[in-house]
């Protein structure tokens, strides 16, 4: 069904994401295409899709496909007619209708007359009724305009389907009729998702690097399985290599140390011999020249470990390099720190929630706030910023400091480079080296320091973030997540959980992803 062979993708400016990619995907087949950001499994997906040319090497394909794209507002000057391809075939079908039956039109329409009800009954089914095929695409909200694009398998009727984070900018009805889908269907899948109730539904995963692609034989669960055995035998090699480098540098320092000893006895003895200054420099010389080869042997094999356990280091998860350290909310658990009494707002003459809200949030506290795309979520943290004031109501915060933290993790200034953003945020006057030195422990060495801010992926600006927080000494009372693992890769998504695993201040989120709700430990909820 679908072949590739030796493919290399190189981009403009000629730098290899990756050559020497082999993948066959067999009919009906059902797979996840996983690997670190930057490995290029978007890119992959688009030269599958045709849509970037090869640098060298074939994609064999042999059925009709259809690609669901990752959505970030490229499509927003189209209809959404034109973004699905259909609206030819839809003007074509309106003109012949009204008698214009032209060999072009006929030509265009390709016997294909249930395009509009086809069209209507897949727009439907993703719960976009009010979602007319002439509105443009920019009307909609992120959701929609994902199942605007999940809506043209329907339309299209493909054997193979390629699906790039899917589930983002879904709410939990949008993923529950997804989940049916990838559940239910008979189409050959190749998917890209960080998502990970989504990727427990697909049978195989395959996994992305610059060199090759490797398959496992199961789910994704069966997958971390697997890397897990390989991450501990990793550490335990990288321990083996740790106390070899500790024990050669001791015998280095012994050896050297009892060479100096032999040294300084032999030259007393030739002093007492009363040797000639000519044979007494003969004996320096030569036991300087002993002294260098013994140093030389054991810095070679000191050297050698070094590089060996740097190069297993190297191979350790984000999530195992890094080290979090933030300071604890000086806040007592249990202390009142959100309440909530008969809150509403008002947008011109409609209130926006049905029935007010009452809750309370306590220091200590992880809630979830959760509801379908246009349920007032937004609102609510404005009105928990206090960006808005209650039309109806009131809203009691008493949290000294709040860090709000978006999708698109807008903390970050695109006019700095990492390394001013990380002092912008040093307000306890760290010195130059421990602000670096924590911008290591991030994941951004050296060569790091000077990019532009602009120029880093969701994954890096959410580490960065992350990095920020803990160069500041006053710790948020509260720290509130939008949708935080929308746009980030599966190791990013570990390394963010991690984190905020070790902050122990109020965490409110809204997510509707189920699995990171659950491993960061939520236990309230506020339903929308």
């Amino acid at each position: 069904m679908l072949i590739l062979q030796d493919v290399m993708y190189k981009h403009p400016n000629q730098d290899v994401l990756f050559s020497g990619l082999d993948m066959t995907v067999h009919s009906a087949q059902k797979i996840a295409l996983v690997g670190n950001n930057g490995a290029g499994k978007s890119t992959l997906l688009r030269l599958v899709a045709g849509e970037l040319p090869l640098t060298s090497g074939s994609v064999f394909l042999d059925v009709k496909l259809y690609y669901v794209p990752q959505l970030f507002g490229q499509f927003d000057h189209l209809t959404v007619a034109q973004a699905l391809r259909i609206d030819q075939k839809l003007t074509a079908l309106q003109q012949i209708l009204r008698g214009e039956v032209s060999d072009e039109n006929m030509h265009l329409l390709d016997d294909d007359w249930s395009i509009e009800e086809r069209s209507r009954e897949a727009l439907a089914y993703w719960q976009l009724n009010d979602v007319d095929l002439m509105q443009p695409l920019s009307d909609l909200s992120g959701g929609q305009k994902t199942k605007v694009f999940l809506a043209g398998i329907a339309i299209h009727q493909p054997e193979l389907v390629l699906l790039d984070e899917p589930s983002n900018h879904l709410d939990m009805a949008g993923r529950g009729l997804l989940y049916d889908y990838i559940t239910h269907t008979k189409n050959t899948l190749l998917v890209v998702s960080h998502d990970r109730a989504l990727l427990n539904l697909l049978d195989q995963v395959f996994e992305l690097n610059r060199k090759t692609i490797t398959a496992y034989g199961g789910d994704y669960e069966f997958y971390r399985a697997q890397k897990a055995i390989g991450i501990e035998a990793l550490h335990h090699d990288l321990h083996s290599k740790e106390k070899a480098l500790r024990k050669a540098k001791q015998v280095e320092r012994e050896s050297i140390e009892r060479q100096q000893k032999l040294d300084a006895r032999g030259k007393k003895k030739q002093a007492k011999a009363g040797l000639p200054t000519i044979s007494m420099n003969t004996f320096r010389n030569n036991a300087e020249r002993s002294t260098a080869r013994m140093k030389g042997v054991h810095e070679e094999k000191v050297d050698g470990a070094s590089k060996e356990l740097d190069s297993l280091r190297k191979q350790l998860p984000g999530a195992d390099k890094m080290k979090m350290d933030f300071d604890d909310s000086s806040l007592h658990k249990g202390k009142r720190l959100v309440v909530a009494d008969e809150l509403n707002f008002r947008y011109a003459d409609e209130w926006l929630w049905a029935t007010p809200l009452s809750f309370q949030i306590n220091s200590g506290e992880r809630v979830a706030i959760r509801g379908d795309n246009g349920s007032g979520k937004t609102t609510l943290v404005r009105l928990l910023l206090g960006e808005l004031v209650p039309s109806l109501g009131s809203l009691q915060n008493s949290a000294s400091r709040m860090v709000y933290i978006d999708q698109e993790y807008s903390l970050i200034d695109n006019s700095r480079n990492v390394y001013h953003q990380a002092q912008k945020f040093n307000t306890g006057s760290l010195s130059e080296h421990e602000v670096k030195s924590r911008l290591t422990k991030f994941l951004f060495d050296k060569d790091n320091w000077d990019r532009p801010c602009a120029a880093l992926s969701g994954g890096e600006r959410m580490r960065l973030v992350l990095c920020c927080l803990t160069l500041d000494p006053i710790p948020p009372d509260i720290i509130i997540l939008d949708e935080p693992t929308n746009n980030l890769d599966l190791q990013n998504v570990e390394i963010l959980t991690n984190a905020v695993n070790d902050y122990n201040g109020t965490l409110i989120v809204i997510s509707h992803d189920a699995y990171f709700l659950e491993q960061v430990n939520v236990t309230g909820l506020t339903e929308l």
